[in-house]
């Protein structure tokens, strides 16, 4: 019968021909082969399911062995995904999750005023890519923590008015429609992405393993290469007047960056395409195609600057803008549980 085994490798008793067991670890136990066995054929057998079962035991490890505290990290930004999976299917495809995958938005109840926008051919083409990239990131993040159903989402034109409106300090007149053309789009598109790829920098440094960085490192260089063509394709436009307001394009940029940087509440994170001289590249131009600190490195924020942004009400407690109901996950809600009375 099978006998548990030390790291030794007993010898074969020459005396028997019935077939005996060998210890040769303390998971491995193999049955002794007849002495006229070649003795190479017992050693390959032994190392090769040794191998299959440490390789098995260091993917199994690697998957879930995640911290809480990284979970509840890696969950958090499902919250933004949903949002710019819905936002840019819709406005290239005129349908979202609910219609192309349907199990990742877990039941969650459908976008508020989401639409088609009328966008070029190119620029549909680009957000089109956008959209089916965010797909995969939310998969991936699901496939690495358990997560939570689509929050509900207020991707209506009125919701992209009211931070127009406070990013101007007044209304605009006719109120800012982001589906109506390219240039309304990218201006729209700028507002929220950007915010969570600050939620990945922020976050890499709190995470324990290498399975939670490594997930966020690749989401943050996709999420960095969106952000740099939203950035560049306004760029190109920055002196054009955005129809039928007498503001351009960097005007429009400059004032979302102010407001995000005034509902974060901790500082400089978000600088429009234009900047003082001090606050460029080196101190050297103002030219900002890319946000960048004093030397280039890209902003961090945490869950709860992240939170006082998206809701518009400057509060990680207080739900509203584009999540009626505020996010999801249990950092969000335990911030909406102390919201204040």
């Amino acid at each position: 019968m099978p006998i548990k085994m030390d790291s030794n490798i007993h010898k074969i008793n020459s005396n028997h021909n019935s077939t005996k067991l060998r210890k040769v670890n303390s998971y491995c136990i193999l049955p002794l082969l007849p002495q006229t066995m070649v003795a190479t054929t017992t050693t390959t057998m032994i190392v090769t399911t040794c191998l299959i079962l440490l390789l098995a035991s260091t993917s199994v490890h690697s998957t879930f062995s995640l911290t809480k505290s990284d979970k509840n990290i890696l969950e958090f930004p499902l919250n933004l995904e949903y949002f710019e999976a819905e936002y840019f299917l819709y406005g290239s495809l005129g349908k979202g999750l609910d219609s192309i995958e349907t199990d990742l938005a877990d039941g969650g109840p459908s976008p508020i005023g989401a639409k088609q926008a009328n966008l070029s051919l190119v620029v549909q083409d680009i957000i089109t890519q956008f959209g089916y990239q965010e797909i995969g990131h939310l998969r991936a993040i699901k496939k690495t923590v358990r997560g939570f159903p689509r929050p509900l989402l207020n991707l209506s034109s009125e919701s992209f008015a009211t931070v127009m409106n406070n990013a101007f300090g007044e209304p605009l007149s006719p109120p800012f429609d982001p589906y109506a053309n390219d240039i309304n789009y990218l201006i729209s598109c700028y507002v929220i992405p950007y915010v969570g790829l600050t939620g990945y920098v922020g976050a890499n440094p709190k995470l324990h393993s290498p399975v939670s960085r490594k997930l966020v490192a690749g989401l943050l260089g996709v999420e960095s290469g969106q952000d740099a063509v939203i950035r560049s394709l306004l760029y190109e436009r920055a002196k054009e007047k955005v129809v039928p307001y007498d503001i351009t394009v960097d005007e429009f940029t400059n004032k979302i960056s102010q407001l995000r940087n005034k509902l974060g509440g901790k500082g400089l994170k978000d600088e429009g395409l234009s900047v003082p001289h001090e606050l460029g590249a080196e101190r050297k131009i103002k030219g900002n195609v890319l946000a960048g600190d004093k030397d280039s490195l890209a902003y961090g924020r945490t869950p709860r600057e992240i939170l006082r942004i998206v809701y518009g009400t400057g509060k990680e407690s207080v739900a509203g803008g584009f999540y009626p109901k505020g996010g999801d996950g249990l950092l969000a809600k335990r911030y909406l549980m102390h919201s204040e009375k």
